[in-house]
């Protein structure tokens, strides 16, 4: 069994930074593909990004590409979400995400384990 945990969200102006983690514990996730999504209020969750066990593949949701760097630890079970140049539309809750299969973390992210999120908010 696998438990996320998200930190990092909090209150950022528009055009500063945040930087979220994941914390995975139960069991190691070197196996797991992870993602990151988001949903703000009353809209549909969507994806953000997503990264391989290894760390060899990374996929973004293209309206972010250039704004946000995914990455992970392996060592400290922890997957992180670098956010930069935010914008009050990114005012969400971000939620991390696993799975053995990237393709599906990609799709509609993990089919069991998900973080119950962290809030980010953006001011103008």
């Amino acid at each position: 069994q696998v438990q996320l945990v998200e930190s990092g969200g909090g209150l950022v102006q528009a055009g500063g930074s945040l930087r979220l983690s994941c914390a995975a514990s139960g069991v190691t996730v070197t196996s797991f593909a992870m993602g990151w999504f988001r949903q703000a209020a009353g809209k549909e969750r969507e994806f953000v990004a997503a990264i391989s066990w290894s760390g060899g593949s990374i996929y973004y949701a293209d309206s972010l590409k250039g704004r946000f760097t995914i990455s992970r630890d392996n060592y400290n079970n922890t997957m992180y979400l670098q956010m930069n140049s935010l914008k009050p539309e990114d005012t969400a809750v971000y939620y991390c995400t696993a799975d053995l299969d990237f393709w599906q973390v990609v799709r509609t992210g993990g089919r069991e384990y998900w973080g119950p999120g962290t809030q980010v908010t953006v001011s103008s």
